[in-house]
């Protein structure tokens, strides 16, 4: 009995091992080698965004972090409240201090990374303003 019983656990193993990785899947070759003829890169480089919108992304960015640390906030709120509800306080104490973490983390973060991008859109407006552009006008 002990045989049979081992012999049908052998073959429904090798049932799943067939079907997990198909033998195809071991006889196909690796990558097609590439020609030498064909540039490296056939996208162009992306050129680099203007001060402009450097700052817009650098506000949208301090926006995104409030948004985020309000939700934080107001899910901490929320848990504190059921949990005072309920009767338990040490739980809505919990709930209210990871409300209040996530709302600092996330508006510090976003702030560090939006005012960030606004020093580097404000440097690149004084360097138009300089005359140190990379476009410099022909006209003058």
């Amino acid at each position: 009995m002990k045989s049979g019983l081992r012999v049908m656990f052998l073959l429904a193993f090798a049932f799943v091992i067939v079907i997990a990785f198909p033998p195809g899947v071991w006889s196909q070759s690796s990558a097609a080698p590439k020609p030498a003829d064909t540039p490296e890169s056939a996208h162009p480089e992306k050129k680099a965004d203007g001060p402009g919108k450097e700052m817009g992304k650098g506000g949208e960015d301090i926006g995104k972090g409030v948004a985020k640390g309000t939700g934080d906030l107001a899910k901490g709120t929320a848990g504190s409240v059921a949990s005072l509800a309920h009767g338990n306080v040490s739980g809505a104490g919990a709930s209210l201090g990871k409300g209040a973490y996530g709302l600092g983390k996330n508006v510090t973060v976003g702030t560090g990374k939006g005012l960030g991008k606004l020093g580097k859109g404000i440097g690149g407006e004084f360097k138009k303003v300089g005359g140190k552009s990379k476009h410099k006008n022909s006209a003058s």
